[in-house]
């Protein structure tokens, strides 16, 4: 509803400032018919609608620049008409300054009748009277504005306050927020470090266990170890006993058989040599002999 009644009330704005604009540039080129259908127009568009400020604005721009080209032209009627629309002011609380004597007479000049004259006159002056009130209705006190002012100015007041509020109200639950995580790290880090010492307590107690274990162990092995150590030895020592023994005998043995040997030997020996001397001694003989028969 509100953008259908926006483009309601712009498009009536449009028509009654294209209205407007062609009644002031009928009265600059002197068309009185043209005036007369243009004013007529205006009147019906402004009389059923609100205009907007700024078109008000752009129309007494537009005629502030007209009266001096009027002037520059030689038209003084319309300078006149264009500064008339310049002081005019609506019913209620403005008064339009409008000459329309000389208006009256400019388009009697142009060859209407008086009484059509002054109708046309009476209605532009009911025309200005008209968009100047309405416009002046769009447009806001200086007052209104102050006072709009000071509300925005309290209301965003009570927004900071809100606002800073707000902030001091979160801090102080982040504040208490984080006091009570440090309380339960610092309870957590407590029943950890109290846990962690029970564990490690609990771990030094089945270390010294497991160590006992294991010396008794070690200490078990290692006399088992000793023992057939110490047998193996006196095994060892009984072979080497025995070793010596058969060795002693051997050596015993061998001797007995070296004298044995030595003792033939010299036999052995003795008998060679008593042969051998025989022997030469019965050749000896022999060759004597021979010897004897040969000489």
């Amino acid at each position: 509803m509100a953008a259908r009644r926006s483009a309601i009330l712009f498009s009536r704005s449009c028509a009654t400032r294209s209205s407007s604009l062609t009644l002031l540039d009928c009265l600059a080129s002197g068309d009185s018919s043209a005036a007369v259908s243009a004013a007529r127009l205006a009147f019906s568009t402004s009389s059923s609608s609100s205009v907007q400020p700024q078109i008000q604005v752009e129309s007494r721009e537009f005629l502030s620049s007209k009266p001096k080209g009027c002037l520059a032209s030689g038209d003084s009627s319309a300078a006149v008409s264009a500064a008339a629309f310049l002081s005019a002011k609506p019913k209620g609380r403005r008064a339009c300054h409008l000459d329309t004597l000389a208006l009256v007479r400019r388009l009697e000049g142009q060859g209407l009748p008086s009484k059509q004259a002054e109708a046309i006159t009476a209605a532009i002056a009911e025309v200005l009277n008209d968009s100047l009130d309405i416009g002046s209705q769009s447009f806001v006190s200086r007052v209104e504005m102050q006072k709009a002012e000071m509300v925005q100015e309290a209301n965003f007041g009570k927004f900071k306050s809100e606002v800073k509020n707000s902030q001091e109200h979160h801090f102080s639950l982040l504040q208490r927020e984080t006091e009570k995580l440090r309380v339960d790290i610092d309870k957590l880090q407590s029943e950890l470090r109290s846990l962690l010492q029970r564990e490690t307590e609990k771990f030094r107690v089945d270390l010294d266990k497991l160590r006992s274990e294991s010396r008794y162990e070690i200490d078990k092995v290692t006399a088992g170890q000793r023992l057939d150590l110490n047998l193996e030895r006196g095994r060892m020592r009984d072979e080497l006993a025995n070793q010596n023994a058969e060795t002693t005998n051997l050596t015993n043995k061998l001797d007995k058989e070296i004298h044995t040997l030595r003792a033939h030997l010299e036999t052995t020996k003795y008998d060679i040599v008593k042969w051998c001397v025989a022997t030469l001694v019965a050749l000896s003989s022999a060759g004597i002999a021979v010897l004897r028969i040969m000489m």
